[in-house]
């Protein structure tokens, strides 16, 4: 191999010296290397005066000639997970909560992060995964992904290529399953990359043009599919490989082959489904107010001692739709560890008090959110008026400067926080002070100064300003309701809006409804906590700094609609956006960090400029709870989306340990 500095991409991914960890190098044909170290046993050993090489409940299993030796259910190289702690001990449930099946991003948290690559724990390198090693050829055109050979899915089947090439085509590619073409991800100037098996355990994509970010996402869930669908079980229900499936859906109560087929693929509710995640389901929604998951005997990944993981027998998480109830558990000690629902500001003082009588400490979450929420008009609204105000720049301006911040802060976030606006956080190299702190200013007397300015000088007779159809301005921000939602600091900010002549309706919704009137582009404005803010989250969450994707539908759904088909569909966004939309496309295909970064602070300098919606305060610190006996949780780690918290962790070496 070559040496590291002759490729400038390779500077940003420090080289780490654990079981696991990237090499990156350059190959003597110029191409870029990920790959894992050689494990260090790749034949599992017994643990010296301790557990053998697998859990007893599998060992019996073997014994009972249901199950063929672990030597036989592991790769020829599994992967190597270093403990937080300690190796840990086999055995024991691991008790979590979640409200219901809107909730199961909690389940994919913690069981079913396992993409090709994944994210370190400190959240600064991408490391392998289900990949074993990833070669970069033709300046980021081209990536050679090469599989875990023996990896088995868990009813015992190979992982192979296949299985890769079967997602992203008869999958992701199919127009019946996903009608709006491939993700994002897997796209350079709006052309979907082919993929090719090279042999079983290999696979290549080829791009059209550089996909420098490439090897990031597919450390992310957007990436998740890629490795969710084993072709021997789905093909069966894909009209192009079985001219049975469409009778076979029929059969199941579906009107179309497509139907049964995505009722087939959510894991969660089907436990026929086989997967690579270290716990399988047995018992799923609609059985009970239990979920319950057992190990998978065919996991591939090993303890430094070659120990096959999980350490944990089952996972049982109760479903209670009350968060209040949820909380009480956590106080009494019947939640072994957990952060989702339960982590609120005003739930901490609670569950510290119980510390000690439910036998559990806390963890630090550190925040990865530009704000605890951002305020975003519609600025495509069905209403010709409101969208002509609300794309006033002045006019967003007046409002921001009409909120007390330092109030809201104060009574809702236990003093914790500061003012802020949607911008990347202190410690994101992106970090911008005057994006972050323009227009916090509480001053009431300009923001009526900016509000005349926008031309909305005429009041009616209770003091509210009129828009240029002689009405009332009236803002509806709809947001989620709950024990977490914005409903009390939108009670402040409807006072602080009224003083300015602006009527402002607070409306909590259910997530169902709430998701509804985006998608219909049916509401004013939603109030939401932008993402995006954290060190490598700007170039990968970009929905708040300018339109296009995911939570973009919350101020401009058709700019992103036209940002996502290539102007297709959707409207024609302003020069400004478009000037930022062709930026960030020469970010995604730029190799070199250096010049990546320095266009990605272009893109967030003009969206600096354009203001798109008001944010509240910088994102606090959070927390989760663990119990004393249960162990290798980390100390501190991100909440994020992008690092899907806490699954970069790998729950799969938790262990209990009961005293």
């Amino acid at each position: 191999m070559g040496s590291r500095d002759s490729s400038p991409a390779l500077s940003r991914r420090a080289m780490l010296r654990s079981a696991g960890a990237l090499l990156i190098a350059t190959s003597a044909t110029g191409c870029e290397l990920l790959s894992t170290e050689p494990s260090r046993s790749s034949t599992p050993s017994s643990r010296a005066g301790g557990d053998e090489r697998e859990a007893p409940m599998l060992a019996e299993r073997v014994r009972a000639g249901e199950l063929p030796p672990v030597e036989e259910r592991l790769p020829e190289e599994p992967l190597v997970v270093e403990p937080v702690e300690r190796p840990g001990v086999y055995g024991g449930e691991w008790a979590s909560a979640m409200t219901g099946p809107s909730d199961a991003a909690w389940l994919q948290r913690i069981t079913g992060y396992e993409t090709l690559t994944r994210w370190d724990l400190a959240f600064e390198s991408v490391i392998p995964n289900v990949a074993r090693e990833i070669t970069v050829e033709d300046d980021g055109r081209a990536y050679v992904i090469h599989l875990r050979r023996g990896m088995r899915w868990s009813d015992g089947a190979p992982f192979t290529a296949d299985d890769v090439v079967f997602a992203y085509d008869s999958v992701l590619g199919d127009p019946d399953l996903f009608p709006g073409g491939r993700p994002d991800l897997y796209k350079v100037r709006g052309e979907a990359g082919t993929i090719e098996k090279v042999d079983d355990h290999t696979v290549r994509f080829e791009f059209v043009a550089p996909n420098g970010l490439f090897l990031e996402n597919l450390a992310t869930l957007y990436a998740a599919d890629l490795t969710k669908y084993p072709r021997h079980y789905f093909e069966r229900f894909h009209a192009k490989h079985n001219p049975d499936a469409p009778k076979l859906a029929e059969e199941e109560g579906h009107e179309h082959w497509a139907t049964l087929f995505q009722a087939k693929s959510d894991v969660w509710s089907n436990p026929e489904h086989p997967v690579l995640y270290p716990w399988v389901p047995v018992r799923v929604f609609g059985e009970g107010s239990r979920l319950i998951y057992e190990r998978n005997p065919y996991y591939w990944k090993v303890d430094p001692e070659g120990r096959q993981l999980p350490y944990i027998d089952r996972l049982v998480i109760a479903v209670i739709d009350n968060p209040e109830t949820m909380t009480l558990r956590a106080t009494s000690g019947e939640i072994d560890m957990q952060d989702r629902t339960i982590n609120t500001p005003a739930n901490k003082p609670v569950l510290a008090r119980a510390r000690e009588s439910g036998d559990f400490r806390f963890f630090d979450e550190v925040p990865t959110n530009c704000v605890t929420f951002a305020i975003a008009l519609n600025l495509n609204h069905r209403d010709p008026v409101k969208r002509q105000i609300f794309r006033n720049r002045d006019f967003r301006v007046g409002l921001s400067h009409a909120i007390n911040r330092q109030e809201i802060i104060d009574v809702v976030y236990l003093r914790q926080g500061e003012p802020y606006q949607v911008a990347p956080r202190p410690d994101s190299p992106f970090y911008d002070e005057e994006m972050a702190k323009q227009y916090t200013e509480y001053d009431t007397d300009l923001a009526n100064e900016y509000l005349d300015r926008a031309g909305l000088t005429e009041r009616d007779s209770a003091g509210f300003r009129l828009g240029p159809d002689g009405r009332r301005i009236t803002i509806a921000v709809e947001h989620i309701g709950g024990p977490s939602s914005q409903t009390d600091p939108l009670e402040l900010v409807r006072a602080y809006w009224r003083e300015v002549g602006i009527e402002m309706l607070n409306r909590p919704e259910d997530r169902a409804l709430f998701e509804e009137r985006r998608r219909a582009n049916a509401h004013d404005a939603t109030a939401w906590g932008a993402e995006g803010g954290g060190k490598l989250e700007p170039l990968l969450r970009t929905d708040w700094f300018f339109p296009s994707r995911f939570e973009s539908i919350n101020y401009a759904p058709l700019w992103m609609q036209w940002y996502e088909t290539n102007g297709q569909a959707g409207e024609r966004p302003p020069e400004l956006v478009r000037r930022q939309m062709e930026l960030y496309r020469r970010v995604r295909e730029t190799v070199d960090p250096k010049q990546r970064d320095e266009l990605m602070r272009q893109v967030l300098r003009l969206a600096k400029e354009f203001f798109y919606h008001i944010g509240i305060s910088l994102a606090p610190p959070s927390y989760g709870i663990v119990k004393n006996d249960f162990h290798n949780v980390p100390e501190e780690m991100p909440a994020s989306f992008i690092w899907p918290s806490p699954g970069p962790s790998n729950p799969e070496q938790y262990f209990i340990e009961r005293r």
